[in-house]
């Protein structure tokens, strides 16, 4: 568990409000933890404890979309439009399961030598980049093949302190030829060169960031969830940190972030929300949210 007082992490950092509006609300005690967006405005989201993929349409209507026997985890697009999807089956077995746009869901590759596959990436067509939080590896694993292999293994990727159950590595995304990868136990950015698909040496972007996932503009800002820290953050290229939204625009214990894909919301972030049940707030624990936040014209998302 975080600890019973929070570190002043983002209490420095300026705030600049910006419209928030709730998409969706989820009962309390609903573990919210990653989510995509689709071109035609589809949001799909990972419920963590039930193995549910949540689909939320254009219009606001909820549906489930899929279920795993299992927990369910990260989030990705295939190249075919199909969903990755990282997590643990009913045996405790970390795999990836791939989910059919119809919600069919089959098992793609088991992992029996992670532990806590978490976010992931695409690094080609083909080849996906994963977190192992416990383990503080990547992985890579190749969908044509249906296997996986260690991409990284490093310290910087891994928990300080093993009996703190806060995941490690965490959200992997991609700007630039550099792999970013946060790490939530030691609040950090480690940066990773891509060097003709292979890993460079990795190094601290920024400290004492608590970030869980997050996701980057064309100019190299990124939007990052700050989970027990009941916010968003935006990070600008030199490092310097602004707080976005908080609790008051329904921030409290955020998970997830992706920018909008179609062409009416490319300004839009949708964050996704535990309502507070990994550090709940002290009036308890609310309900778990998607928020929709207005972004300005210059952080527009890659494309």
């Amino acid at each position: 568990m975080p600890p019973s007082q929070l570190p002043p992490l983002f209490s420095a950092a300026p705030i600049a409000l910006v419209p928030a509006q709730t998409v969706a609300e989820f009962p309390g005690n609903t573990f919210l933890e990653s989510i995509v967006a689709s071109p035609d405005q589809t949001l799909f989201i990972t419920d963590h404890y039930s193995g549910k993929v949540i689909r939320i349409d254009a219009a606001g209507v909820v549906n489930t979309h899929a279920i795993v026997a299992g927990k369910a985890a990260g989030l990705a697009f295939a190249a075919d439009g199909s969903l990755l999807l990282t997590g643990w089956d009913d045996q405790n077995t970390p795999v990836v399961w791939r989910v059919s746009l119809e919600g069919t869901v089959d098992v793609l590759a088991a992992l029996p030598d992670a532990v806590f596959l978490n976010g992931l990436t695409a690094l080609s067509d083909s080849l996906y980049l994963i977190a192992d939080s416990y383990r503080g590896a990547i992985w890579e694993l190749d969908t044509a093949q249906g296997s996986a292999r260690i991409w990284l293994e490093h310290p910087l990727l891994a928990q300080a302190t093993p009996e703190n159950p806060t995941p490690a590595v965490n959200g992997l995304k991609i700007f630039n030829q550099v792999l970013y990868a946060s790490n939530t136990q030691n609040a950090q950015i480690v940066r990773i060169p891509i060097q003709a698909g292979q890993p460079g040496e990795p190094e601290v972007f920024v400290q004492n960031a608590n970030i869980d996932d997050f996701a980057f503009d064309r100019a190299g800002n990124l939007y990052g969830t700050t989970h027990v820290f009941n916010s968003l953050v935006r990070i600008a290229p030199d490092g310097s940190i602004t707080t976005l939204a908080q609790a008051e625009q329904g921030m409290v214990g955020t998970t997830a972030v992706a920018f909008g894909r179609s062409s009416t919301d490319l300004t839009h972030l949708y964050v996704t929300t535990n309502g507070g049940m990994s550090f709940p707030p002290p009036t308890g624990i609310e309900s778990a949210k998607v928020v929709r936040l207005e972004v300005s014209a210059e952080g527009l998302p890659l494309l």
